[in-house]
């Protein structure tokens, strides 16, 4: 604060004058009362008027000696006072924005702030601080008024140094000064703060919620754009659209609703909000630059409340997982049908559907929400995983939501636990179908191999009788090779190609015959409980590979029950109407008998469960088990026209059941060996001329030398085209022995060659395939088969079999 009075005028900021006055005359009273007070005293005690006299003549010497003293030191008190301290006062008035001075009543300037003498040059009195002629009579009128009323203001004056607002205030203690108090008012470029707040963080906060925000100058032509705009008008959030024309993104329909030009047809109606950035002189909105803001429009005619209360109603009642959520990805509503697919009830599920993924997918998840909640009005599907299954991949289908409040997006997820079953369980028969071709390709080379092998033994035994040196050791060879064959059995059993001798029997019979064997494997700990049903029917199967399939799973129950538990078999039949309310869809509706075996043990895992089918996968220890032992059992159940299905908890016990179709042709009891049959069993000599038919040297040398040797007449080929040739060539034969599968020509086409050429003649298949498999492609009547591996006894048997059914 400049300090530009002299001292006499800088009373307006003191007043210590009159307070000196009253202090005197409130001292004097007390002197009167207090002499009053002290003659009453001596009259009480002396009652005496001349002591009394005498004592106010001597008072009244002490004041004027008092008075006489006092006066020169009042003159020397005035003469010597200094001005007031004006750096408190000067502080507070550079601390303010406004120009503040202070004048007295000739208008002379007395004070000013900093701003005061910045802003007005050469500290001329405030009436004169202003250049421009009119503004100072504003405030020389302005200034009469305040001296007269006490205050005065003007709204807005203006020279060449700006525009303001002026306050006057006349203060004093005799009022004999005058406060002026300058404000400038600032112009604002409304235009560059629009821009400045579409491209802020008020832009971007609108984007989140699908508003989108644009400037536009006089000629239309757009000077910034927010993101949520960019998605709608371009198809991206990161598009520069400044100087673009903004009415060349937009469209009007025939009923004057405005689009966006991008979104074509198909999309959502807005409403615009058109915000002028200047004021016309008149005071009406000028028409250029503004602010516009896009709003999807409903056209006014849908209550948003009850519209979203009708959509989660029917929501609610669809079959179908449905959830909604808002533009921040919050769950709004989901049906019962949703939350069953995630394993959750509405009321647990979490904030966020992010939350229901795994922590990989969560991301795009979240990303994906937002852009369906601002864009435009589309929808589609993305692949996630669930924290629940995190192998399996579903599909979220998501569609942005326009008209119903705070829902932004549907979701939906549908129950495909039943398909994603299915698919395992097609999986799994294609992985066995796969796998099962393999095995079926070793062990039809390994079967050839094994039939050299067993019959050279044969050969040699015939030469050495028991006690011989070598005898025992050769005997130790064939009895490998036969262990060899059931291996290549058990593989040929779980790919479905072993030859099954299937027969009309009951199934609860042979559950019988095969529990004493099951009981002295299960051992002393493991208790087994047999329960036959009422009213199975007949299945037609090999009672064999049947007892193989309860003793393969009654072994692996009694491994998952260490420390002891039961073994339950059970046979039910199953009508056509439980069939179908079993839901099973790879199940035909059909009648069944069904085979359960029903364990106590420890339980498989979810995750091993789809692969316990699977050859050569086990979760016993090395050494306690190949792996084989369940693949067998489902190639059997497979090859027989039956279905396998497998249920477990771990700790709660596993459950097989097996379903064996109902055999609906005629019973015919097995033919009971004769007499006759039994004493011709060990007569394998014959006679006879042979052609015999295989492409392995080995296979076709230890054939022919095990034929010749029981008297026929053997004539070898090694392929269907060779053995036409022997027929071409003028020659007959008795039978003809052949290999099933062969180069150039196999089998079943020579057989059918020769059929046409030579009529009935008998032919006798040999092969490593199984019969069933290889029975499409012989397709012929009047045919025997023999199952490789074969020894010399078995192969011997086979040819005087099917040449005595050839003369009977």
């Amino acid at each position: 604060m400049k300090d530009l009075s002299p001292p006499s005028q800088l009373q307006i900021f003191g007043g210590g004058a009159g307070n000196g006055a009253r202090e005197d005359i409130l001292l004097k009273v007390i002197l009167a009362i207090a002499t009053i007070g002290s003659a009453m005293v001596i009259w009480r005690s002396a009652q005496s008027p001349a002591l009394v006299a005498s004592f106010f003549a001597g008072l009244g010497s002490l004041w004027a000696l008092v008075a006489y003293l006092r006066r020169p030191a009042e003159n020397e008190v005035a003469g010597s006072a200094t001005p007031p301290d004006w750096s408190v006062t000067r502080a507070a008035a550079d601390m303010s924005d406004a120009a503040i001075a202070i004048s007295d009543r000739a208008g002379r300037l007395v004070c000013a702030n900093a701003n005061y003498g910045k802003w007005f040059d050469g500290l001329r009195s405030p009436s004169e601080a202003l250049t421009d002629a009119a503004a100072r009579e504003v405030l020389f009128a302005s200034a009469r008024l305040a001296w007269r009323d006490g205050e005065a203001s003007i709204e807005n004056t203006a020279d060449a140094t700006g525009t303001y607002t002026v306050k006057l205030s006349r203060t004093g203690t005799g009022d004999d000064y005058m406060l002026w108090w300058f404000a400038p008012i600032v112009q604002h470029d409304l235009q560059a703060r629009g821009a400045e707040f579409v491209s802020g963080r008020l832009g971007r906060t609108l984007a989140e919620v699908g508003v989108g925000m644009v400037t536009v100058n006089e000629n239309g032509k757009i000077t910034a754009a927010n993101s949520g705009f960019a998605l709608r008008a371009a198809g991206s959030e990161g598009t520069n659209l400044t100087g673009r024309d903004f009415a060349e993104l937009m469209r009007l329909d025939e009923k004057g609703r405005i689009y966006f030009e991008r979104e074509g047809r198909r999309g959502t109606p807005i409403r615009l909000v058109h915000a002028p950035l200047a004021i016309s002189d008149e005071g009406r909105p000028s028409e250029a630059p503004a602010l516009m803001l896009t709003l999807d429009d409903d056209g006014n005619m849908v209550d948003h409340g009850s519209a979203l209360a009708q959509v989660k109603q029917l929501l609610a009642t669809l079959p179908l997982g449905l959830a909604m959520v808002d533009r921040d990805g919050r769950f709004l509503f989901a049906n019962d049908a949703f939350a069953r697919v995630v394993a959750l009830t509405p009321e647990t599920l979490p904030p966020y559907p992010g939350d229901l993924v795994i922590p990989e997918d969560k991301a795009p998840v979240s990303q994906t929400i937002r852009s369906y909640a601002r864009g435009q009005a589309l929808s589609g599907d993305i692949a996630v995983r669930m924290k629940g299954e995190p192998e399996e991949v579903v599909s979220l289908s998501l569609a942005g939501m326009r008209g119903l409040g705070d829902a932004a997006v549907l979701l939906g997820l549908r129950d495909n636990s039943e398909e994603s079953k299915l698919k395992k369980q097609v999986a799994q028969a294609t992985k066995m179908q796969a796998v099962g071709q393999l095995a079926g390709g070793v062990a039809h080379d390994f079967n050839n191999i094994l039939t050299a092998i067993i019959g050279y033994c044969d050969l040699m035994l015939m030469r050495h009788q028991p006690g011989d040196s070598d005898y025992d050791d050769i005997q130790q060879i064939r009895n490998n090779s036969n262990r060899a064959a059931s291996l290549t059995r058990q593989l040929l059993a779980f790919s479905r190609q072993q030859t099954l001798r299937p027969q009309i029997l009951q199934l609860p019979d042979v559950v019988s015959e095969v529990s004493h064997l099951l009981k002295r494997l299960l051992g002393e700990t493991v208790q087994l409980e047999v329960n036959h049903g009422r009213g199975t029917g007949t299945v037609r199967a090999d009672p064999g590979q049947l007892e193989q399939v309860i003793v393969n799973l009654g072994v692996n129950a009694r491994d998952a029950m260490p420390n002891g538990g039961t073994l339950l078999i059970e046979t039910a039949a199953v009508s056509q109407t439980a069939a179908r309310n079993l839901g099973i869809n790879i199940l035909p509706v059909g009648e069944y008998v069904r085979l359960s075996v029903i364990d106590s043990g420890t339980g498989i895992s979810k995750e091993n469960l789809t692969k316990i089918f699977e050859p050569f996968f086990t979760t016993k220890d090395v050494g306690k088990g190949t792996g084989l032992g369940l693949s067998t059992v489902y190639g059997i159940v497979k090859q027989s026209g039956g279905f396998i299905f497998a249920e477990s908890e771990p700790g709660q016990g596993t459950r097989f059941d097996i379903f064996l179709p109902v055999h609906k042709g005629e019973v015919v009891a097995p033919e009971a060996p004769g007499k006759a049959r039994s004493e011709k069993a060990n007569d394998l000599w014959g006679s006879g001329r042979i052609l015999l038919v295989e492409d392995e040297d080995m296979v076709r040398a230890v054939a022919e030398r095990a034929l010749v040797r029981q008297g026929y007449n053997v004539t070898t080929a090694r392929d269907g085209e060779e053995g036409l040739a022997q027929f071409a060539e003028g020659r007959s034969f008795d039978l003809v022995v052949s290999d099933v599968v062969m180069p150039n020509m196999d089998g079943p086409a020579m057989a059918r060659k020769l059929r046409e050429q030579n009529g009935k003649i008998r032919i006798l298949f040999m092969s490593g395939y199984a019969e069933e498999q290889l029975r499409e492609s012989i397709n012929l009547e009047n045919v025997a088969f023999l199952p490789k591996p074969f020894s010399v006894q078995q192969i011997s048997e086979a040819v005087r079999d099917a040449l005595n059914d050839a003369r009977s």
